[in-house]
């Protein structure tokens, strides 16, 4: 099963770049969208079911804003909207669907760099989600946490540690949720498989020609729970994939 993580910052905006030409040349058997900013009347159903996929959107009460999907060519057993945390749902931040024992989640985490109030937003929600992922995994242990994180867990997952430090994104509190997140049971999957590895981002400010000169940040993940490690195949990005200021992120598994 190859499963795709895509912040897309406005699916109707990716379409007209060529998103769904790209979606059937791919062909994820999943792939799993983030801030999609549209309503179910504004979205073409129609376009991605004709490429074969079930289309689950989960969208914000906000109209252009936020938003998560799930595209699937495989039918699941049960789609799941939301965490069951109205001030979150009401943001559509969660959206999972379950394949038997396998399930896969499309996460936006908050961003915190409009300011102050977002920021403390963001921290608390990351506590909630350790517990609420946590607390899933012991329910789905092969589960697949996939999407924009908005976070950067170590030096070499951003071009400029250094002048970043006290960015949103590269906070030192994130960082140490990341670790604990880490460290309570999941596996950030393309670090499995390239330990390592520098230069490799997933978002790009707009500003300074940041992406042609590859000054980036990796704050895209696809995660999984330990339990199903046995199962990772391989996991890789793609950088070359335009549609957004994000490109999609890559994971196999049995």
């Amino acid at each position: 099963m190859k499963i795709i993580t895509y912040n897309v910052n406005g699916l109707r905006s990716a379409l007209s770049k060529g998103f769904a030409e790209w979606l059937g040349q791919e062909q994820p058997d999943v792939i799993c969208l983030q801030e999609t900013k549209a309503q179910p009347e504004q979205i073409p159903l129609l376009e991605f079911e004709a490429l074969g996929y079930r289309c689950y959107f989960f969208s914000a009460k906000k109209k252009g804003y936020s938003g998560v999907a799930i595209l699937t060519r495989i039918q699941p057993d049960h789609v799941e909207y939301g965490m069951g945390i109205e001030k979150y749902d009401d943001e559509g931040r969660v959206i999972r669907a379950d394949f038997g024992d396998l399930s896969v989640m499309s996460v936006y985490h908050p961003s915190g760099t409009s300011g102050d109030e977002r920021q403390a937003f963001k921290m608390t929600w990351l506590e909630d989600f350790l517990v609420y992922a946590k607390d899933l995994s012991k329910n789905r242990p092969h589960i697949f946490l996939c999407g924009d994180y908005n976070i950067c867990h170590r030096p070499i997952d951003i071009h400029d540690p250094v002048r970043n430090a006290n960015s949103s994104g590269f906070l030192p509190e994130e960082r140490e949720w990341m670790s604990r997140f880490l460290d309570s049971g999941f596996i950030d999957t393309f670090r499995h498989f390239h330990p390592e590895e520098p230069d490799w981002y997933t978002w790009w400010s707009f500003r300074s020609n940041a992406r042609a000169n590859n000054k980036g940040w990796r704050i895209d993940y696809c995660m999984s729970t330990e339990d199903a490690k046995p199962r990772l195949r391989d996991a890789y990005i793609l950088p070359d994939v335009k549609h957004s200021d994000h490109c999609p992120d890559v994971l196999v598994v049995e």
